[in-house]
This record gives C-alpha cells, structure tokens and sequence, in this order.
C-alpha cells in the first residue's frame, strides 16, 4: 500500500507542546511506517515549537483555540475538519479529547478510539464525578479504549463501566538507542561544582507542578544531610524541567540549606545527556498514568525511586530495578537514597536491571508495533481484547 493510500489516523490532542503524552504521540508519528498509515493533529487548544519535533512533512497540525472560541466552535470545525479529510480512524486523548467524538461520529468517521493516558491534577485518584460522568456519556460514541496502563484500565473497568473486552492496554516506549547508559562521564552538561568522580548525583525530570511533587525529593534530602552531614560534600540534586513550581521549589531548596548543591536546569534539549550524567532517578509524583521519564531513566541504565502511584509499580520492579515508596513518604524516600549512597553494588545492580528491562519490555518499537496493530484490527472489524504492552508481560 502506497503512503498516499495509506488510512488516516485523526489525532486529538489538548495541546502539542512539551509533555510525557504529546512525546509519546511524536514519536508514534515519527517511527510508524508511512506506508502504513498516514497521520493529522487536531490541538483542542494550540501548539508550540514541539510541533516541529513531527519529522514527517505530511502530516496536517490544526489548533481550535477552544479558550477563545468556546466548546461549540470547537465540535463544529472538529465536524467540518473530519469531512474534509475523511480520517478512517479519530483517536481522542484524555478529558478535552471527548470534546471530538460526537462531531467525527457525526461526520462518520468509522472508528473512533478514546485512550487515556493520565490523572489530571485536580483530579488525581478519578473519583471527581462530573469528568466520571462524561466519560461516561461519551462511552456511546467510543468503538474502542486505549489505557497506557493497567492502574488506568481499571479505572475505566470500574468507574467508568466500560467493559474489559473494550479495552486494550499499550505501553509507552522509549528510544533504547538516544537513552543509554552513561560510558564516560558527560561533564559539560552539568555545573562545575557538580563534575568529577566521587559525586553522587541524584536527579529528576519532568515539569515542575504539585503533582510532580519535587519538593518531597528536596525535603528527603536535607533529612538525609541531617542524618549524614557528611554526605553534604558528595551529594547533588538535579532537577530539569520547568513549570509554575519553579520559584516554589527554589525558595525550598534555600530554606532546606540545599541551594549550593541542587542544580535548576530548567527545560532542557538534552536529558538524554544529563540523564548520562546522574546516578539514581527520583520520580516522587502523587499520581502518574505511565512515566516516559521513568522508562527514560531505566534505558539511561538508572536504578529508580518512584512513588507506588498509577503506573508507577508497573514500571518499577522494587528491589530488583529501584525502589518504590508511599506518596509524601519523606522517611520512605530518605532511606532508599541512604541505601544507595552507603552501597554503590546496589546502585550498580538495579542499574543494569534496569537497562535490562527497558530493552525487554518498553522499547519504542514494540509501542510503535503495537499501535499499528491496534489500528489495523480496528479497521478490519476485530476485536482488540487482548491486553498489550511489549514483548514480555511485566
């Protein structure tokens, strides 16, 4: 089948801007061959320069504006978009992507699949009734559902009612070949006071919001000074990403006595090469769908302290790849690093586990693979009952 014959897949997205989800639908569009499907985003809101991450010169990118023009301009250009282009398939993301389904149903578009791929933060465990209730009362319009995780399929199974039969589950993947593991030491991506053998460095990634949490990572480690003051000359926090915590987190980092040793990157082009540069990564979220960063880290060859949210324990073999800790633990977190400062053995065995298991489970070509599965078996009328996420089942 030549590209131009190629189905298209309508994607809806609030917004393409620097994300864990708009990463995720990136890279899907980049490694999916063009001779099998052909590729549109509709932005529910609007774009930035991410979009030019899309490498494929085809590909039409569309924003509404919907805080402008209000949720009814939206559904009508939504209607008048998919007759235009006649997608065979309207992939929603999340709450605003309910926003499309009764115009492409409407517009008769065959196929329509709804995914979910996180917790909003207002609304972290789901139990907020109004998102419930209209989530359900879009159920109608939806052929199919797509969790990136089994915490988020559940979710639908139980507070949704949406059947199990209706639900397939697709793990995130990570480009196992651009996130490796460290060889020799990326000095130049860090501060001066931060380069050198004999540092243990300490790192998290991700937009800086409460639901991140950063701020547990930095009280976790002033406590941990405050056990082990000598500590104070080795360790260092790296925290990338920015976000309306930012000056929050600073002022913490002051107050705690961490400012010298914590560096604020902010966002950043290079992660993979900062990554290279860290020796555990932190993740202390309140809640997650699936983490890209945290299948970052594991490729990056990085043992994981994550929160046992969402997601997270699917990820996170604890003991064997990294550690998991209750949400807010300071104590919890605070011990885990101890373990891995006083045990380099440790830190060094869950590391290659943790490689390991990316390449295993979680590389970017099972995701891609199973994707183009799922839309193909939804074009030929099969069902799609089966739970899929990589090669082997976690």
């Amino acid at each position: 089948m030549s590209a131009d014959a190629a189905p298209l897949v309508v994607h809806v997205i609030h917004h393409l801007v620097v994300g864990g989800m708009e990463n995720t639908l990136v890279n899907l569009i980049n490694h999916m061959p063009a001779r099998l499907f052909r590729h549109a985003v509709i932005c529910i809101d609007d774009y930035s320069s991410f979009r030019d991450r899309i490498q494929r010169a085809d590909v039409e990118v569309i924003a509404l504006h919907r805080p402008h023009v209000g949720v009814m301009a939206v559904r009508r250009a939504i209607y008048r978009i998919c007759r235009r282009l006649r997608p065979a398939i309207v992939h929603t993301r999340n709450l605003s992507g309910l926003d499309a389904l009764l115009p492409a149903w409407l517009a008769r578009v065959p196929f329509r699949l709804h995914s979910e791929h996180g917790w909003d933060v207002d609304n972290l465990q789901g139990q907020q009734w109004k998102p419930a209730l209209l989530r359900r009362l879009h159920a109608p319009l939806v052929t199919h559902y797509l969790t990136v995780s089994r915490d988020l399929a559940r979710f639908l199974e139980t507070r949704i009612g949406i059947s199990p039969t209706r639900i397939s589950q697709i793990y995130n993947g990570v480009d196992t070949s651009r996130f490796v593991p460290k060889g020799q030491m990326i000095h130049d991506e860090l501060p001066v006071n931060f380069r050198g053998a004999g540092l243990f460095r300490i790192g998290t990634v991700g937009r800086l919001q409460a639901v991140k949490d950063q701020a547990l990572l930095l009280r976790a480690a002033a406590r941990l000074l405050r056990l082990r003051s000598e500590l104070r000359e080795t360790l260092r926090m790296v925290i990338v990403g920015d976000g309306p915590m930012f000056a929050p987190l600073n002022d913490a980092a002051q107050s705690l006595g961490l400012a010298d040793i914590t560096w604020f990157a902010g966002a950043s082009q290079r992660v993979p090469q900062i990554m290279q540069a860290l020796d555990v990564f932190v993740l202390p979220s309140l809640n997650e769908g699936v983490s890209n960063t945290i299948l970052e880290a594991m490729a990056a060859g990085l043992p994981v302290l994550a929160s046992r949210v969402g997601g997270n324990p699917e990820l996170v073999d604890h003991g064997e790849t990294g550690f998991l800790f209750d949400s807010g633990d300071e104590a919890a977190l605070c011990a885990r690093l101890q373990d891995y400062c006083d045990e380099p053995a440790l830190c060094d065995r869950h590391a290659s586990a943790a490689r390991a298991r990316a390449e295993k489970d979680f590389s970017l070509q099972a995701m891609v693979r199973h994707y183009a599965d799922l839309y193909r078996d939804l074009i030929r009328g099969q069902r799609h009952e089966v739970s899929v996420a990589t090669e082997g089942e976690p």
